[in-house]
């Protein structure tokens, strides 16, 4: 997992040397198929896949008591085994905006559960002549959809 500035340096040297960088982010709690298949198509947009996530103490804020299920280090663990990602790193602020600011990667992808008008970080991702991409939404695939069912007592 990299800090923000080492993570900035890679950036700057990558694009430099004409990769074309994509970001996106969450809180990839309890890694399922939507997160993978969403991580793939992020990928296919560019030549290096960096995912920002959510602290803990964030997650908590946006989902609420009881999450995450994993902490941090063990989800960016589990995201950067994946072939198709090729940097982890987290931030703790509510938006990815002052990472984004900090990498300037030219592709920002969020998934299709967002519309980039509603996006806080997009005038940021503009601003440095970036581009928004939001990929279609892999229907019935949640972590929140998993645990509500694993509560019930449903393994479907």
């Amino acid at each position: 997992m990299r800090d923000r500035a080492g993570l900035a340096t890679i950036a700057a040297n990558l694009r430099r040397a004409g990769r074309t960088l994509v970001f996106t982010n969450g809180c990839f709690d309890l890694l399922h198929v939507g997160h993978v298949r969403y991580l793939q198509a992020a990928r296919a947009l560019g030549g290096v896949l960096i995912v920002g996530v959510n602290t803990d103490a964030s997650v908590r804020r946006l989902k609420g008591p009881g999450r995450p299920i994993l902490p941090l280090e063990e989800r960016a663990e589990i995201l950067a085994a994946l072939a198709c990602v090729d940097y982890v790193t987290f931030f703790d602020e509510p938006t990815p905006a002052e990472l984004l600011a900090a990498i300037q990667p030219q592709i920002h992808v969020k998934g299709g559960d967002y519309r980039e008008d509603e996006l806080p970080e997009a005038p940021v991702v503009r601003a440095y002549g970036g581009q928004v991409v939001i990929l279609p939404f892999v229907a019935g695939h949640s972590t929140t959809q998993i645990v509500a069912r694993l509560r019930e007592g449903v393994a479907e």
